[in-house]
């Protein structure tokens, strides 16, 4: 906690997962926070302190803050910017189809707000936003008395408390230093080493880290496909790999492909901006590929492991039951999420498709980036027992620890046939062996 001489009063524009967040994380740290969305319902819903997304202590600091009067939620960020110090926009950016950022949120906010900043005030840019962009932000504003500064999130969605409270580094960027050192006082308490550099520097690294995020996941996947090829046993190799002090175990694990709210906008737009500067990012697209190759390996693998003799990767009157929906354990967040790229593949070889997810209790029509014509076609069950009944393969594409606890014994006489493809290696093969399972992970023996 800050001592209270230290405590600023901040506005947060957005009430998403960055936004909400931020005000929390900022209002346990002892600030002063007021959260603005445009959204009624979703900012009557937290005045109350019903919190709309999963996420691990979320709720714990959001019921704090609004206990302590340290944090509040409001429709209007224009009634209250006069009297705020500082202010992040923390609202969507996201990709349009042309493979361009979409900024109009984004110089909208800071249209209705910079009007109504007190002079001295800091606006600071939360949100990922492509790299030159402080530029246009500061041409929105129109207000020189107001400075401006770049401070990239990388919160991981299941630990984005953690990772606000315990971050691996903070990152501002402004053209003068003095405002970049006010916005990174606003972490006084939290340990971590503040890096300050200009606005252009600031958003290439949000970028930067998430390109080889995806590249580092792109070819593990591929290592793995090689150890299939060759008769390694993946677990071995990235374990003798993982030691390298270079390297690091982190993202070194094989799984169905990388994709979220982040990975996939992000390495899209460097693509954009870099083909804009006039540099073909090869190594980039490469890792794209890849990505896009192992969710068709995944879905090549069910239809091999059901049908290894009819080799056209067909599905027809065959059910297969996904165990996970969401793009990774610990959030409910679909957006981007492999489980659903897989399914595409799999509805589009004919394949009927049952579903199971602990963290989706309902049906997919209407959830935040979900195609309806695919929600149409999965049924999500209960149980995953439900999912499993009659089910000719189970895929395992999220990595929630109920499935490698589950009753695999029961499972195998609930199926029509005990087969299994491991996409996120959760499983014991011998185990599951041992079960009657057919098994296929990725890259193991």
């Amino acid at each position: 906690m800050t001592d209270s001489s230290a405590q600023r009063r901040i506005l947060v524009v957005g009430a998403g997962y960055v936004g909400l967040t931020t005000a929390a994380c900022f209002a346990h740290l002892g600030h002063d926070v007021i959260c603005a969305d445009i959204d009624r319902a979703k900012v009557a819903s937290l005045s109350a302190g019903v919190v709309p997304i999963r996420e691990n202590d979320l709720d714990v600091l959001v019921a704090e803050g609004i206990a302590a009067r340290r944090l509040r939620f409001v429709i209007s960020a224009e009634a209250v910017a006069p009297s705020c110090e500082f202010a992040f926009l923390c609202v969507p950016t996201p990709l349009r189809p042309d493979g361009e950022t979409e900024l109009s949120y984004l110089l909208s906010a800071i249209g209705s707000v910079a009007p109504h900043l007190a002079p001295g005030s800091v606006v600071v840019t939360k949100s990922t936003v492509p790299v030159g962009t402080a530029g246009k932000i500061e041409a929105a504003m129109g207000r020189p008395d107001v400075a401006l500064a770049s401070n990239p999130e990388f919160l991981r969605e299941g630990s984005a408390v953690h990772d606000f409270l315990h971050p691996d580094r903070i990152v501002v960027g402004a053209d003068d230093p003095a405002p970049a050192q006010r916005v990174a006082a606003l972490y006084t308490g939290v340990e971590a080493p503040v890096h300050i550099t200009d606005p252009t520097s600031a958003e290439t690294v949000k970028y930067a880290a998430n390109a080889f995020l995806a590249a580092k996941v792109s070819f593990v996947n591929a290592i793995a496909a090689v150890c299939e090829a060759v008769g390694a046993d993946v677990d071995a190799v990235l374990t003798g790999v993982g030691t390298d002090h270079r390297i690091g175990s982190a993202y070194l694990q094989p799984g169905p492909g990388w994709g979220g709210s982040c990975l996939p906008k992000d390495t899209r737009a460097l693509l954009s901006v870099s083909s804009d500067a006039g540099y073909v990012f090869e190594l980039l697209e490469g890792v794209i590929r890849v990505n896009e190759q192992q969710l068709d390996r995944v879905a090549a693998k069910v239809a091999r492991i059901i049908s290894p003799e009819w080799g056209d990767g067909r599905l027809d009157g065959r059910t297969v039951a996904l165990l996970g929906l969401t793009f990774k354990a610990g959030t409910d967040d679909m957006r981007g999420s492999p489980a659903m790229l897989v399914a595409e593949r799999l509805h589009a070889a004919g394949a009927r498709i049952t579903a199971y997810d602990p963290a989706v209790r309902d049906e997919l029509t209407g959830r935040p980036g979900v195609d309806a014509d695919l929600a149409s076609v999965i049924e999500v069950q209960p149980s995953p027992f439900d999912a499993l009944r009659g089910a000719d393969a189970a895929v395992v594409v999220t990595e929630w620890a109920e499935f490698a606890d589950l009753d695999w014994e029961r499972a195998a006489t609930e199926m029509a046939a005990p087969r299994v493809v491991d996409a996120r290696n959760l499983l014991d093969p011998q185990r599951m062996r041992a079960a009657g399972f057919a098994y296929d992970g990725l890259g193991r023996r």
